[in-house]
């Protein structure tokens, strides 16, 4: 696995992050962190080494920069600012379609909590290059009334003791126009720190992902 550091372009913002691609890669899975986490969230590096493993290219990417996410009155706003969240995961869609490792590749999305919202907006404004997406204790409501415009499969992943998300997540599968499902980590709450939660949010992923993101974007096998 090559492992690089990249940098996302939106307008003035330059957004870090961390590709790891392989030549036989099934397909790339881009990471939308929640609000007050990053690319380096030891959830999303977990789940992303796993998918690695599995043979899938993953691109863990900074949504905020360095002085927007910084924890004050005036930024702390920019961390549920879901339309930016958006415009900036749908600016890093493009430059996958655009780099030479990752340009005929299928792309996989997988949300965690806020980010889960803007993963499903991108899908709807990227129809064409995504081809499957993953919530992880997703705030899948806050994308309420892009739903219907959807076309990849979702996976919506909960806790089952986390009930808001278990709420949302079955809410929003009845919007979905989509093969959709929610899949239920017994006992686990809402960051799935139970022993054995996030490998079965893992392998729930893994397992959707080779299912539905097997394709190339350019027709190959």
């Amino acid at each position: 696995m090559d492992v690089r550091s990249v940098a996302v372009r939106d307008g003035e913002a330059e957004l870090p992050g961390d590709l790891a691609t392989t030549p036989e890669a099934a397909g790339v899975v881009l990471f939308a962190h929640g609000s007050g986490s990053s690319r380096h969230s030891p959830r999303n590096k977990e789940v992303a080494d796993a998918l690695n493993k599995a043979g899938f290219a993953t691109l863990l990417i900074d949504l905020l920069t360095e002085d927007e996410d910084r924890v004050d009155q005036v930024t702390r706003e920019l961390r549920f600012d879901i339309g930016l969240l958006t415009r900036r995961l749908t600016a890093a869609i493009d430059w996958l379609s655009e780099d030479a490792q990752t340009a005929g590749l299928n792309v996989g999305l997988f949300g965690a909590s806020t980010g889960a919202a803007a993963a499903l907006r991108a899908a709807a404004e990227r129809p064409q290059r995504v081809g499957a997406v993953v919530s992880r204790g997703g705030r899948v409501d806050l994308a309420e009334d892009r739903l219907a415009e959807v076309d990849a499969p979702v996976l919506m992943i909960a806790g089952s003791a986390d009930e808001p998300i278990v709420r949302v997540s079955f809410q929003a599968a009845e919007s979905l126009h989509v093969l959709n499902d929610v899949h239920l980590i017994p006992d686990a709450t809402h960051l799935f720190e139970e022993p054995g939660a996030l490998e079965q949010v893992a392998g729930a992923a893994m397992a959707w992902f080779r299912d539905h993101l097997g394709t190339r974007a350019d027709g190959q096998a």
